[in-house]
């Protein structure tokens, strides 16, 4: 079943103040999906139809013109033109900032839309039976298959497109929807609430598992969980390479493409659960279960990215099999420290050159990450055995 989010609205000021998240409005609405187009942020509710606000959520203004189902799973955009997919309705567009809304469901035989997601100029909606693909805003649909099973999540990235469905775990597209697989190995956890991608990193979350890591468009799969307490992770959200989690405890931060979590529930009320996501160019919102949108400034997220300490530091092959290089611009001595994704420490030594190898041959296959310290910084890399 799609999960609830409680959106709070009203008209009322708001002092922010760093560092924390505020919360936004007073009156309890139940809220499905967050969308930002423009300077306009739209939320969709599960009985009472699709909000807007133009004021940075401060004070919210009904949209029902044009639709009569009023319970809203899923938001998009593509340039100007806003989508909601309905429960029930099939998916309806918008061309005058929510004003009014038309349905566009021409070809497509699922009303069900749990998730909506934009390709370039496409838009790929994920049903209770299956996905559709349309290429002319919403004009036509046509079915991309996987019909047997319920899309709980999607990501795209070129030609490639991911799902989560329902107790089935992950399907991967390579051919824009022509023809999918399974790719669940090192999934524990079938139920795939949400996807994301940065890069070549995927990211899955999971009902109980927490959430899970590809590095090889994935064909398997590794925990990547560390500082996340146990819980669902309802929403996992990209801006600018921080990885943003909605989970069953609040909102976790990874700036290093999931080495590690923080939690960043400043603000919030004590073991919230954060569903879903929308970032316009001075906030990050959030729609917490029961107590409405939170907002707090994207300044506070400006945090150290993985890659980003010292260029000059590169490790190869990656993948390894036998042997890892590490190159540094320093003959400075640095502590080298390599753990496997649960934790546990495989390697340290002390570098005191440009170059340094590592025998891996003994490392058991998958994912392990590479510290490398001194006294005026750490540098943080992640690498494949195979």
């Amino acid at each position: 079943m799609k999960r609830i989010i409680v959106l709070i609205i009203t008209i009322f000021t708001i002092n922010i103040t760093n560092a924390q998240w505020q919360q936004v409005g007073t009156e309890y609405i139940t809220v499905n999906a967050l969308a930002v187009n423009v300077i306009t942020i739209f939320a969709g509710t599960s009985a009472n139809g699709i909000f807007s606000s133009t004021n940075n959520g401060d004070s919210w203004t009904y949209l029902n013109n044009g639709y009569a189902n009023s319970a809203i799973l899923s938001l998009a955009s593509i340039g100007t033109n806003i989508f909601a997919g309905f429960s029930g309705g099939g998916v309806f567009i918008s061309t005058n900032n929510g004003a009014s809304w038309a349905p566009v469901n021409n070809g497509l035989s699922d009303l069900y839309i749990s998730s909506l997601i934009v390709n370039d100029t496409n838009l790929i909606a994920g049903t209770e039976h299956g996905i559709f693909l349309s290429t002319d805003k919403g004009n036509s649909w046509i079915s991309l298959g996987l019909t047997s099973n319920f899309i709980y999540s999607l990501a795209v990235s070129g030609n490639n497109i991911l799902c989560g469905a329902y107790n089935s775990g992950v399907f991967l597209s390579t051919d824009n929807g022509t023809t999918w697989n399974a790719v669940n190995t090192g999934l524990t956890d079938n139920m795939v609430y949400s996807l994301a991608i940065n890069g070549n990193y995927i990211f899955a979350g999971t009902q109980y598992g927490g959430v899970f890591l590809s590095l090889n468009n994935g064909s398997s799969w590794t925990t990547a969980s560390i500082g996340i307490p146990y819980g669902s992770i309802y929403s996992l959200t990209i801006k600018d390479n921080n990885i943003f989690a909605g989970t069953t405890n609040g909102v976790f931060l990874s700036t290093n493409n999931g080495i590690t979590w923080d939690n960043i529930n400043s603000g919030l009320p004590t073991q919230r659960q954060v569903n879903c996501f929308a970032f316009d160019n001075v906030y990050a919102y959030i729609s917490d279960n029961g107590l409405g949108v939170w907002r707090r400034p994207l300044s506070d997220f400006a945090g150290i990215k993985e890659n980003t300490i010292n260029d000059n530091v590169s490790i190869y092959p990656n993948p390894a099999k036998d042997i890892l290089t590490i190159e540094t611009n320093t003959n400075t001595q640095q502590r080298l420290e390599i753990t496997n994704l649960i934790g546990q420490t495989v390697y340290t030594n002390n570098i005191n050159n440009k170059k340094a190898t590592i025998n891996t041959s003994a490392f058991a296959n998958g994912v392990y990450i590479l510290k490398l310290s001194s006294d005026k910084e750490t540098v943080v890399r992640k690498f494949v055995k195979e």
